[in-house]
């Protein structure tokens, strides 16, 4: 399973109230392009082509809890599954995850694949985001 990576504004950004994880829009997009823990908005970011069962911006990640126990704050969020359809899709090897409610697109973290992907039509990729662990884990 690919590492989750966190963009260094991401850190300021959640202090200073940019993001409310529970209930802002999150998206995850696809690049080949390496993304770097300076960026800051989607816009640093070249995203992959649309079509073929990739839409521009990227899938709306669908939060199935956001709370806190015992001090540990848990973002827990559905797989996402891309299916390509007609045609191929990527290449791509980061999957980025930003918030789409911010008003310039603030980035949050990223996984890296280790090697660009290209999925052939009828062949679906997974983004598995920890269902125990959550996508973040704050303490």
């Amino acid at each position: 399973m690919a590492v989750f990576n966190k963009f260094n504004s991401f850190v300021e950004a959640l202090a200073e109230g940019t993001h409310n994880l529970g209930s802002n829009t999150l998206k995850v997009m696809l690049t080949n392009s390496a993304p770097l823990s300076t960026n800051t908005i989607k816009a640093n970011l070249t995203e992959i082509t649309s079509g073929n069962g990739y839409t521009s911006g990227g899938h709306v990640l669908t939060v199935t809890s956001s709370s806190q126990v015992l001090g540990v704050y848990k973002l827990i969020v559905n797989n996402i599954v891309i299916t390509a359809s007609g045609g191929s899709i990527g290449p791509f090897r980061y999957a980025v995850v930003y918030n789409d409610t911010a008003a310039s697109d603030e980035l949050i973290g990223y996984f890296d694949y280790g090697s660009s992907l290209t999925l052939a039509s009828g062949e679906s990729f997974t983004i598995d985001f920890d269902a125990t662990n959550g996508l973040i884990s704050l303490t």
